[in-house]
């Protein structure tokens, strides 16, 4: 028969008439199998819904014809228009604090410093405290402030009362900012911190599967791992990586299995977390923000990537990134979430205390310790207080450095 002939395109017709009706047929198997009756399918609101059963769920949409947050509660969804927000405001405000942030990251890893604390108080870094106060401000009129006081919080809780939970989910570049802190931090009360417990979660689904009951452990996997790296070549010391290490073995004891420098190799950190249900990580971290893929923690041996950990499965409770820049997206694609904290959540970490950008040692262990402190006893980790935990953690320590918010602001939750 031959090519282009009557005979062969009518033949051709009928094989791809087959193979459609073949691949429907399949995709109807798929969905008569129980938990996957949306597959291929946009989800249904209803399905998606019980991510607010903790609280509400704000997503701020950002588009070049408008701007609204879009509240998810347990049986709706509301809108408020955001009129101050606009695409381009918002592309010119991302901009600025990359600047901002990539600037202090400069100083930060800069070679001959024996104390990161120096790197706080020089002079130099006044331009940068003040550019993140100025984001902290322009997020909080322009649109924290208002979903907070349409969702109620007005104001700070009574010092005996609960604190509400908000989880945030942004798109487009309001991904990379720290809407947790967003504030006017000079007026008592006047921020995302004082009135609400805050977490993030990439998308609704992946909220819904955090909060689906855990199975149960498997013999031996409530245990802790600890990946230390307090030496790195090509990267700055972190002498208190040995203070987050003397921590965990103070709290966890013999529950527990330690990967420092040397022994934390990428194949043998991959294989102990498939067998752990708690993980910290107290090491450089690294992102790529054109490919973010490619970012990760540096372990002895390179790189341990988001693709890496996300190629597996893990049923875990908890993980503590206490490195660099570990919930830090990309800017080409900002709404995939391609963030290591993300890829640790997908692939069944439920909560995970990740940082935005580059961290002090000394107040990254400080900020670790009062968190464990919170969760952890004899031995056992009370996962489900993780944001909580970090979020007075983080007011503590905002209290000890209130003029600088690039040493409170990085730390943030995600998770149920």
């Amino acid at each position: 028969m031959m090519p282009g002939s009557p005979e062969r395109f009518t033949q051709d017709v009928d094989r791809r008439m087959a193979l459609a009706r073949e691949w429907d047929e399949l995709v109807e198997q798929v969905r008569a199998i129980e938990g996957f009756e949306d597959f291929l399918r946009p989800p249904r609101l209803e399905t998606l819904l019980p991510a607010a059963s903790g609280g509400p769920v704000v997503i701020i949409n950002v588009s070049r014809w408008r701007c609204d947050a879009l509240i998810v509660h347990e049986t709706e969804v509301t809108t408020i228009p955001l009129p101050d927000l606009t695409q381009n405001i918002v592309g010119e405000r991302v901009e600025a604090y990359l600047e901002a942030v990539g600037d202090r990251q400069l100083r930060v890893l800069r070679g001959d410093h024996r104390d990161p604390r120096d790197l706080v108080v020089e002079g130099a870094t006044d331009d940068v405290e003040s550019l993140l106060d100025d984001c902290l401000r322009w997020m909080w009129e322009s649109f924290a402030r208002p979903v907070l006081d349409h969702l109620g919080h007005t104001a700070p809780p009574p010092a005996d009362g609960e604190w509400p939970r908000v989880w945030w989910c942004p798109t487009g570049p309001l991904t990379l900012l720290p809407i947790h802190a967003a504030g006017d931090h000079a007026t008592p009360g006047a921020a995302v911190i004082d009135r609400v417990i805050s977490s993030y979660t990439p998308t609704l689904r992946a909220l819904v599967e955090a909060r689906r009951p855990q199975p149960d452990a498997e013999a031996g996997a409530a245990r802790m791992l600890f990946v230390g790296m307090p030496e790195t070549e090509g990267q700055a010391s972190l002498p208190n990586v040995r203070v987050e290490e003397r921590l965990v073995a103070r709290l966890f004891g013999d529950n527990r299995t330690e990967l420092i420098g040397s022994h934390a190799t990428r194949d043998d950190v991959l294989r102990e977390m498939r067998g752990h249900r708690w993980a910290h990580f107290a090491c450089h971290g690294e992102q790529n923000l054109a490919d973010p893929s490619h970012g990760g923690v540096l372990v002895h041996d390179g790189m341990l990537t988001v693709t890496d950990l996300s190629a597996q499965q893990h049923r875990g409770d908890f993980a503590y990134l206490s490195g660099c820049k570990t919930a830090v997206g990309g800017v080409t694609l900002p709404d995939e979430a391609i963030t290591l904290a993300a890829a640790l959540h997908y692939t069944g970490f439920r909560h995970v205390v990740a940082t935005l950008w580059s961290v002090l040692d000394a107040e990254a262990a400080q900020v670790a310790e009062r968190v464990y402190e919170r969760l952890a006893h004899n031995g056992v980790l009370d996962a489900d207080r993780a944001a909580e935990a970090l979020h007075h953690a983080v007011r503590e320590l905002r209290r000890d450095h209130p003029d600088q918010p690039s040493v409170w602001t990085p730390f943030s939750h995600t998770g149920p």
